[in-house]
């Protein structure tokens, strides 16, 4: 599902990430941990076509993202990604509903259709009733929900989330992290989490551990997929 291959990135003479090899297969909820400043985030922005590595290549889904273009990132991106934040990033101004809606819009996808699929997912998140309200309406817990059914919308191949429950209470940090295996057994996606959630950390099929600009330790991966194959630009 995911490829990285040499990976690696700068921030003027500081070297973040140093070499970064690392397969991720389809399906698995993998977390990522280590110290402030080891480079996990950089290392979601860069697989979540955020920022882009300074060499090596990204293979997700059988696309070398590396080879793509802006505009055809900004596609790729809204169609197989999907991304939640420790802060949730909903729209003050749009509900619940509209909130989720937001990247099937961008992508072009049918109103109709749209509306049915974001009410579906709201309902399995136990949202349904929480619809037509507004984010300053709604708890923490359900806001980070709707943050979450708002990144399943385009049904991505994977989910990326960055200290997803960094801003929550004990009780919703526990719901959302159960939520994040009853999404992955009922939708099938791959979930890529950095957290410094010990407890998440546990949880998850595997933990990658950074340090230092490098993974820090021989991994094994469950369920290890071919290697896929590049596409060329379209």
């Amino acid at each position: 599902m995911i490829q990285l291959r040499n990976i690696t990135k700068s921030f003027g003479s500081l070297q973040v990430l140093k070499g970064i090899n690392l397969d991720i297969a389809k399906g698995e909820v993998v977390s990522i941990v280590g110290p402030s400043g080891a480079g996990k985030t950089t290392l979601l922005q860069i697989m979540g076509t955020l920022d882009s590595a300074d060499s090596g290549s990204i293979i997700i889904d059988g696309t070398d993202v590396t080879r793509l273009n802006q505009k055809e990132l900004a596609r790729f991106r809204n169609k197989k990604l999907g991304f939640v934040f420790q802060f949730h990033q909903l729209l003050p101004e749009f509900t619940a509903l509209e909130n989720v809606m937001i990247p099937g819009m961008i992508g072009g996808k049918p109103s109709k259709e749209l509306k049915a699929r974001a009410l579906e997912l709201l309902d399995f998140l136990g949202l349904k009733d929480r619809a037509s309200h507004k984010p300053s309406e709604l708890s923490g817990g359900e806001k980070q929900r709707v943050a979450v059914a708002r990144a399943l919308i385009n049904e991505p191949a994977v989910i990326l989330a960055d200290e997803p429950s960094g801003s929550l209470d004990s009780k919703n940090k526990a719901e959302l992290h159960q939520l994040f295996f009853d999404l992955r057994d009922k939708f099938g996606q791959t979930f890529i989490i950095v957290t410094h959630d010990e407890g998440l950390a546990q949880l998850t099929d595997r933990n990658i551990h950074i340090i230092d600009g490098l993974i820090n330790e021989p991994e094994t991966t469950i369920g290890q997929e071919e290697p896929a194959e590049s596409l060329e630009n379209s």
